[in-house]
């Protein structure tokens, strides 16, 4: 049987693997073996972390708006139920780049939902 010495896919395995672990601490950056390891996890790392950057930008936009929302007199869960009543189509993120942005926007919009619960300027 004749032997293979692998040759180019060999070399560009190692180099792809070592570009990725540019940066790293110590022998992760230089040991083909170890940076493997490292890249990998890295990498499992990374999937797992965009998840997690989306559930917490939502989190931050809930918390936005309801603290816009109490300025106005309503909690936050009543002001998304009287946004849906009214058919209004602005997603959290929106919704929270107008209460930082534009006051008198979401003041409108509150005014909107409100008037869609059928419920005054009472406190909630």
């Amino acid at each position: 049987m004749p032997r293979v010495k692998r040759g180019t896919k060999r070399n560009d395995r190692r180099k792809r693997i070592l570009n990725l672990a540019k940066g790293y601490y110590g022998t992760k950056h230089n040991c083909f073996r170890i940076a493997e390891l490292q890249v990998e996890r890295s990498l499992a790392y990374a999937t797992r972390d965009r998840k997690q950057k989306k559930r917490e930008f939502r989190g931050l936009w809930i918390i936005r708006i309801n603290a816009a929302a109490r300025q106005h007199d309503m909690s936050y869960s009543k002001l998304v139920a009287g946004l849906k009543k009214a058919g209004s189509g602005v997603n959290r993120k929106m919704l929270a780049e107008i209460a930082v942005v534009d006051p008198k926007g979401f003041a409108s919009l509150v005014a909107s939902a409100k008037s869609a619960l059928g419920t005054t300027a009472a406190p909630a």
